[in-house]
């Protein structure tokens, strides 16, 4: 991916030396299964939760929220001045560096349907993080927090990503945070809130439905970033498209599930089988229009 000397986002918080995020609305810090199963929620909706933010996907406090009938208090966010990361901390100038790049497609997309694109924040923390929906860890994965406009990430998840999920290369790194992104476009479009709506009138297995197409569609619109990333800037690196493609098969609820002999319960799905974060991505990449993306109104996922 050709993205050394390009313009950074001035919307990245290196949070990595805060010390912590604070404690779960108010009431004292505690592990996050702690916290979870401390307030009796149904195994079933936790492990769902996990999982389903895990791989790449909104926080996963928020998704219990919605999968339990209840909103999950905010943390206390830490009112610190933001730092900018050090100027030689490649990984970091990586990702303010594809998140401009998001910047420049998204503004430009929103503006030619006559709409202002508001820029998100992302955010690098360490270990755990408060957020508007609640403590992040580390062991979700990247997420984004709809109620403050965030993408929070520990940068030691691109380790695991190439090590333990078998999906290494910098364009693999890239989708993670578009895919992030997609979910902020989403919730300007006013997607999110719309399944906020529909936490309580569904069932679970109803909502984690939902919940796939949700994802799904957020693939496709980091496809979308992609074709226009491509066209104004030629990002791409021969292969680039191949490690986008091997992560969205590595991060699928079959294979995240199936990974080590465990069972597969499609019923539980939240983010979309391999095959299908490949072929909405996909859909994205060879499009670039986000009317291609309405995973909503297809019947065919």
């Amino acid at each position: 991916m050709k993205w050394e000397g390009n313009r950074q986002s001035d919307n990245v918080e290196d949070r990595r030396s805060d010390g912590g995020g604070g404690g779960m609305g108010g009431g004292g810090g505690g592990n996050l299964l702690g916290a979870l199963l401390g307030g009796r929620l149904r195994m079933g909706v936790v492990v769902v939760a996990l999982l389903g933010g895990w791989a790449l996907g909104i926080n996963p406090l928020t998704l219990l929220g919605m999968l339990d009938g209840g909103s999950m208090p905010a943390g206390q966010v830490s009112q610190q001045p933001a730092q900018r990361p050090p100027a030689d901390d490649r990984m970091a100038a990586f990702v303010s560096t594809v998140l401009a790049d998001t910047e420049d497609v998204w503004t430009d997309v929103f503006a030619k349907s006559g709409k202002t694109y508001e820029k998100p924040h992302l955010v690098l923390f360490r270990g755990a993080r408060a957020t508007g929906c609640g403590q992040g860890e580390s062991a979700m994965g990247p997420f984004y927090c709809p109620a403050d406009h965030k993408v929070y990430i520990d940068l030691g998840f691109y380790e695991t990503l190439k090590n333990q999920l078998g999906a290494p290369g910098d364009f693999a790194q890239a989708y993670v945070i578009a895919h992030e992104i997609g979910h902020h476009v989403q919730n300007l479009m006013g997607i999110s809130a719309k399944m906020e709506q529909m936490r309580s009138k569904v069932s679970p297995e109803k909502y984690n439905a939902l919940s796939v197409r949700l994802e799904l569609q957020a693939d496709c619109l980091a496809g979308v970033w992609a074709n226009h990333a491509q066209s104004a800037r030629q990002l791409l690196d021969a292969g680039d498209v191949a490690e986008a493609m091997n992560a969205a098969a590595k991060i699928g609820d079959d294979a995240l599930q199936g990974a080590g002999g465990g069972r597969v319960v499609p019923e539980s799905f939240t983010h979309g089988t391999s095959a299908q974060r490949q072929h909405w991505f996909d859909a994205g990449l060879q499009s670039g229009t986000v009317k291609n993306c309405d995973t909503f109104a297809s019947r065919n996922l």
